[in-house]
């Protein structure tokens, strides 16, 4: 895969969609008391500002999407693309979250809803990708 044969506007649309389903991911209206109770964090706390925390993880969403588009190819078909995006979210992240969290004594629930939200967020890598072309 050459990296300039990407469809490189679909994948910054795909990137940012990407990190913004984390937004209602992890709000009131779906998982956030659940994932502050099993996670055990309270807000969004650390040192780094928020408006830093924001960019880096947009940037990081905009190097899973470019990776994503170099694995399924610059034009996908959808099913090809969601094959792929339930592959990677479910077969790799999912899994990868269980194995830490069980090491950690984390949560089933926990790893679901981390795991969950990657799932989805290369579901909508896939969407944009898949029908970009």
């Amino acid at each position: 895969m050459n990296w300039t044969d990407l469809n490189w506007p679909a994948v910054i649309v795909a990137g940012v969609l990407g990190f913004f389903v984390g937004g209602l991911w992890y709000s009131n209206a779906m998982f956030l008391k659940a994932w502050q109770a099993d996670s055990g964090i309270e807000g969004h706390q650390g040192s780094m500002p928020p408006a830093m925390r924001f960019g880096l993880g947009i940037l990081l969403s905009l190097v899973a999407a470019a990776v994503f588009a170099a694995l399924v190819g610059p034009a996908p078909a959808l099913t090809h693309a969601i094959g792929w995006a339930l592959a990677v979210g479910a077969g790799f992240i999912v899994t990868s979250f269980g194995i830490q969290h069980l090491f950690e004594g984390k949560s089933a629930r926990l790893t679901l809803i981390n795991g969950g939200y990657h799932v989805a967020q290369f579901l909508i890598f896939a969407l944009v990708l898949g029908l970009w072309h």
